[in-house]
């Protein structure tokens, strides 16, 4: 083990920040490179599975994460052509012994309280900072990690160029006021070719909408394309009257194109690293995003400072491929269910719709726990305790 490292961070999100926090309890130091001349976050919601708030609870941050957000108690998808239930999965039960809770947050809410507690463990966090990692290093640093998301430089620079595909959906996403009574439950309407969720946030008063549509023409990728709500609400007219109401409460509208992009096939190069969407951009279909940023964020750090000592430097290439090791099968597996959570939700063919929702309802009632259970593989992992 050597002297504490001296790690730069490019990127102020959620993988940025809570692998600062994390490396910055291990003693070392550390410092955040944000583009920006603020951390600002365009409001949208999170689901922070277990798995990801497991991380949080290992940060310190459990109780002051449920304090901002709610705790999630099912999941419940339903036909676009009727009020009826066809499966409600239960998320207050502990997955595999994994005793953390599901919760529905804003994003700017964990950003926020991310970034309080990496300046109080003593990050250095410089604004209106852009790093150009094909120029090397910033000068002093062990290691330069690549947050800097699904555009990342850091990534390019390790991987050349790795064009993604258009994958024939587009997603809209907005907040809507709520009526405070909502139940703390996030709702998936599936339909032929599309699907939209609706979930509580701030105990209520806010509604988190995502809604997907396959279609021929797309739009650029990133989430900051403003859109017309009657657009959105075209697109999702004859939806049940619940999902009408949401939709004319909808004043503003954000919609961003559906790319599928490879795992990176180099995370690191012994001096720089990349995580987080850096690493492995998903698409929205199993809320596991931030989950996998928290998680990378986790990882990464054990790797690089195990039992709160830093490795040494010249053993920096081989920490950062243990970290890669430990994560890939797992992310790779992750991005592949999201993409297969999009075939179920958008089945065309009337007879395998009936199919699958009556083998759904059927299997709601009978072994309520066994659907979740498919689940657990996700759910159930705590990278805290490996």
């Amino acid at each position: 083990m050597g002297q504490p490292l001296d790690i730069a961070i490019a990127g102020a999100g959620i993988a940025g920040l809570s692998l600062a926090i994390a490396l910055a309890q291990r003693g070392q130091s550390v410092t955040v490179y944000e583009q920006s001349g603020a951390i600002t976050e365009v409001g949208a919601g999170l689901q922070i599975s277990p798995n990801g708030s497991a991380v949080l609870a290992g940060l310190g941050l459990g109780d002051a994460a449920l304090a901002l957000g709610m705790r999630g108690t099912a999941i419940e998808l339903y036909s676009h052509d009727s009020d009826q239930r066809v499966l409600r999965l239960d998320l207050t039960r502990a997955r595999h012994g994994n005793p953390h809770p599901y919760l529905f947050l804003h994003r700017a809410d964990l950003i926020g309280l991310l970034k309080e507690r990496a300046e109080a463990a003593g990050v250095r966090v410089q604004l209106d900072r852009r790093i150009d990692p094909a120029a090397g290093i910033p000068d002093g640093a062990d290691l330069l990690v690549g947050a800097d998301g699904l555009h990342s430089a850091v990534r390019s620079v390790l991987n050349g160029s790795m064009a993604p595909f258009f994958t024939g959906q587009v997603a809209w996403r907005a907040l809507v006021p709520g009526d405070g009574a909502a139940p703390p439950v996030a709702r998936v309407w599936m339909a032929p070719k599309r699907h939209i969720v609706a979930y509580p946030l701030r105990g209520g008063a806010l509604v988190n909408l995502v809604a997907v549509e396959e279609r021929r023409s797309w739009v650029a990728e990133g989430w900051f394309h403003p859109d017309e709500p009657d657009n959105l609400r075209e697109a999702f007219a004859g939806f049940p009257p619940a999902v009408g109401t949401l939709l004319e409460r909808c004043k503003s509208v954000f919609v961003w194109g559906l790319f599928r992009h490879q795992v990176a096939g180099t995370w690191h190069d012994g001096r720089m690293a990349i995580l987080g969407d850096a690493v492995h951009p998903t698409l929205p279909f199993l809320a596991q995003g931030a989950n996998m940023a928290l998680e990378d964020a986790w990882v990464l750090a054990a790797a690089l400072a195990p039992h709160g000592q830093a490795v040494a430097r010249d053993d920096l290439p081989a920490a950062l491929s243990r970290y890669q090791a430990a994560r890939i099968k797992r992310v790779t597996r992750i991005v592949d269910a999201a993409e297969d959570n999009a075939r179920a939700y958008h089945l065309q063919n009337p007879a395998a719709r009936l199919a699958l929702h009556t083998g759904l309802r059927v299997a709601s009632m009978v072994a309520p726990g066994a659907v979740l259970g498919r689940f657990d593989w996700l759910y159930g992992a705590d990278v805290t305790r490996a």
